[in-house]
Parts: C-alpha cells; structure tokens; sequence
C-alpha cells in the first residue's frame, strides 16, 4: 500500500523535527515534491527559509539533506531524527559536487 500524500507529510515532519515546517505538493510531472521549511529562519524578506528548489531536485531526500545541513549550519544545538543521517547527507553531497566536477 503507498502512503497517502498526508502520511508523508507527517512521518517527513516527525523526522525533520520540530522546527520544521513540511508541505507536500505534487509537481507537474505527478511526483511529490517536499517543501521543509525553517519556523525561525527567514531567506527573502519575510519569506522563511525553506529547502525548496525549483527543479527536478526536491524530492525527499534532497530536500531532507538540505535541511539537515541548514540545521547543522544555523541551529548547531537542535535535535532532530533526521540528524542521524547527517554521514549519509554528507557522503550524497560529496558524490553530487564530485560528479559535476568530472563535467568540468
């Protein structure tokens, strides 16, 4: 069975810890796209600071690592069960600018 749209959301939410807002939308090509953004942090203005990128990137484990960097970054001292897989988050991001590396 797949887990509705709003399961996602809310199991994402545990995991992103309490100070993470998490939204789920269903992009133009019909696959979920996570939007987590930061209850305290603010980017533009007013506008929170969110790991939502407009692209293909925003699935959930994009959009999770970017928030487990922002937290590590910017909250050095919250907790969160995402945070667990920081090693995992940082070994994907070593992976992805080695990759565009070899691009030149």
């Amino acid at each position: 069975m797949v887990a509705s749209r709003s399961a996602r959301e809310r199991k994402a939410a545990i995991e992103a810890g309490p100070l993470a807002k998490v939204k789920i939308d269903v992009g133009a090509d019909q696959q979920f796209v996570y939007k987590v953004s930061c209850t305290v942090c603010t980017a533009k203005g007013d506008r929170p600071w969110s790991a939502y990128r407009p692209g293909d990137d925003n699935g959930f484990m994009a959009a999770m690592d970017r928030w487990i960097f922002h937290l590590k970054e910017k909250h050095p001292d919250a907790e969160a069960p995402c945070l667990a897989y920081l090693p995992a988050a940082q070994q994907r991001l070593h992976e992805r600018r080695a990759a565009l590396d070899a691009r030149g």
